[in-house]
């Protein structure tokens, strides 16, 4: 593709500068006050209208409500919104978890062909995918002729197979299917028109960026998608907890990690008793999950909390000693800027989203790959120790997220991949 050079010359300009864009932003999923994609999808929106551009979100319908009371306090932001849906007898597809992947490809083939009308009445300078961002699944918003930046994207992170020995056989099926689904994807011709069509790739991880076919990568640049909510962040560490109380929030998946966290909070347990575990989520593992806390003996130091409103959550991290995280291979890690932004240190695996995004001095990052579970769950517990018994290193590392997360603001995230798009759009 072309690229179009957008430029700005007013009659005291003697450098030509990039003039502020009218771009079409596809986001399926895109809600306020939410977290994961619906909530990645809301803050790129409102920090790209930020930085001065006119935005048009195309998004679900079922979004509209939602959006437009989040619009309410943002004057003066040109930012509109635009809703469509599949056919209701469509919708069903929705309900299941695999079908959902089907009705998002037709979604899209839909949202396109929305995308047009709306182009041959607006004009935009350019698309952007923004939501989902998994790079097995295709965009079409590339054929608009304009042009199209793609991402930021994951999903070409993979589980160290060491650490899928206890995990059920469906479990590790699941990630046989995933990652035959990646080989899929490289030759896929909907999924490599997708990465023709761009002008630029934004990958979430260098796994990721790996994964792009070779003669597409250099177009590819990998940049940090989540970030603390500014209105959100603590002015100060909390207290925390007088004991030992360590948090994980997410959904109730083999993926997260939370059999690895179970097995360490047995070693925990065996030097500080009083350790406890809470647990905030829900999904299709919560009766494995159950059963192997109660096989290991440490149901009664967990305390299961269930799916929480976002509020909720964000009021629980305060009251903890750690953040731990042991997802296997996330892409971003929207949860570990939240415990950042709450001044809870984070204990993480060196994997995937989490891994690239937690600052050094902010946690643990446990080294995971060639290494085998029972080496990887005894870092874990050591980490998780530690925490609980050096209270001035907690409180450092509590100092440490704060300023983390004033510094990784949406603001600062968006602006800095827009730096790059304006670049690329006016450089070609």
């Amino acid at each position: 593709m072309k690229v179009k050079a957008v430029l700005l010359a007013g009659p005291r300009d003697q450098a030509r500068r990039p003039c502020k864009l009218k771009i079409l932003l596809s986001a399926y999923a895109c809600e306020p006050d939410k977290g994961s994609e619906p909530g990645m999808g809301w803050h790129w929106a409102v920090e790209i209208a930020r930085l001065g551009h006119e935005v048009h979100v195309l998004t679900r319908a079922n979004n509209v409500t939602a959006i437009e009371g989040g619009l309410v306090e943002l004057d003066g932001l040109r930012l509109h919104i635009h809703g469509y849906d599949l056919p209701r007898w469509a919708r069903w597809w929705k309900k299941g978890f695999q079908g959902v992947h089907l009705y998002y490809l037709l979604w899209q083939w839909g949202a396109y062909r929305q995308a047009r009308k709306l182009h041959s009445a607006l004009r935009f300078d350019m698309a952007h995918h923004i939501t989902f961002a998994v790079y097995r699944h295709p965009s079409f918003m590339g054929r608009l002729g304009i042009p199209f930046v793609l991402g930021p994207i994951g999903g070409g992170e993979y589980t160290p197979p060491t650490l899928l020995r206890s995990a059920p056989w469906r479990a590790r099926i699941a990630e046989f299917l995933r990652a035959a689904g990646n080989r899929v994807a490289s030759i896929d011709p909907l999924v490599r028109s997708t990465f023709h069509c761009a002008t630029l790739i934004l990958c979430k991880t260098r796994e990721t960026q790996a994964a792009v076919p070779l003669h597409e990568q250099a177009k590819c640049i990998c940049i940090q998608d989540v970030a603390a909510d500014t209105d959100l962040i603590a002015e100060s560490p909390s207290n925390g907890s007088n004991t030992a109380r360590f948090l994980f929030v997410g959904n109730l998946l083999h993926l997260k990690g939370i059999h690895l966290i179970l097995r360490a909070l047995r070693q925990v347990l065996e030097n500080t008793p009083n350790a406890k575990l809470t647990i905030v989520g829900d999904g299709r593992d919560r009766a494995w999950l159950h059963g192997l806390a109660r096989l290991l003996g440490v149901d009664p130091a967990v305390d299961w909390r269930g799916k929480l409103p976002r509020q909720e959550v964000m009021a629980i991290y305060g009251s903890h000693t750690a953040f731990v995280f042991p997802s296997l291979h996330d892409s971003g890690g929207t949860v570990v800027m939240e415990a950042l932004s709450q001044g809870l240190p984070v204990i993480c695996l060196d994997l995937g989203g989490p891994g690239a995004i937690l600052p050094e001095n902010c946690g643990f990052k446990i080294a995971a790959r060639d290494r085998t579970e029972e080496q990887v769950v005894s870092a874990l517990a050591a980490a998780m120790k530690q925490l609980a018994n050096d209270s001035a290193l907690r409180r450092e590392l509590a100092e440490n997220a704060l300023a983390a997360a004033r510094v990784q603001t949406w603001k600062a995230v968006v602006g800095h991949a827009y730096e790059q798009v304006e670049k690329v759009l006016v450089t070609g």
